[in-house]
Formats: C-alpha cells, structure tokens, sequence
C-alpha cells in the first residue's frame, strides 16, 4: 500500500505575524511584520485616550500613517482588521459591549 501523507506544520516565517481571530473557528492570516508593527502602533495611539468606533478606525490609522505609510501598506482597511483582530486575542485592545464597536485599549500589554 502506498504511504500515507503526513501534515507537516512549517515553522512561521520570521518576517511575518500572524494574526489571528478571537474566534477560533476563524482563520488568521499572516502578514509582514514591518506592516503588522506599523498598524499596531498606529492603532493603540488611536485607541490611547477614548472609546474609537470601529467604523472610524480605517481613516484615523490612515491619518496615523500618513500617506507614505499608507502606500507602503496597500489595504489599509484589511491589515487595520487584521491586525485589530489580533490585537484583540493578545488582550492589547477590547471591545467595549453594546452597538456600535468601539475599541479601547485593553488589559494586556500596550
């Protein structure tokens, strides 16, 4: 009989962050962590001070990037998710309850 494939976990690239999803049926998805660390800073400076509804956060982290940090990115809006997503698992940002999301910072590091 032939032999039976084996699932091998490679190691994650050193030049890449992955970013998870606080809910675990979800994917994460990797990305540079020169663009991860960028949108993470800009987000906990966003998020430093007030309550930031979610539906603000892509135009406050581009006003943060500035527009050669915003082109050095691309999609603004899909790494803000992404990395906002994984920031929330690490316990850096949290979603305050009620509707609409707003985020501050959260109980873990920052």
């Amino acid at each position: 009989s032939a032999p039976q494939a084996v699932a091998v976990m490679s190691a994650p690239d050193p030049g890449k962050v992955l970013c998870r999803n606080p809910d675990p049926t979800k994917a994460g998805v990797s990305i540079a962590s020169d663009k991860f660390d960028a949108v993470r800073q800009a987000i906990l400076d966003v998020v430093r001070d007030s309550p930031v509804p979610l539906s603000q956060m892509t135009a406050a982290v581009s006003d943060r990037l500035g527009p050669e940090g915003c082109a050095a990115i691309g999609r603004i809006g899909w790494y803000m998710m992404a990395v906002k997503l994984e920031l929330e698992v690490r316990g850096e940002i949290a979603r305050l309850k009620g509707s609409p999301q707003r985020l501050v910072l959260g109980e873990g590091k920052a």
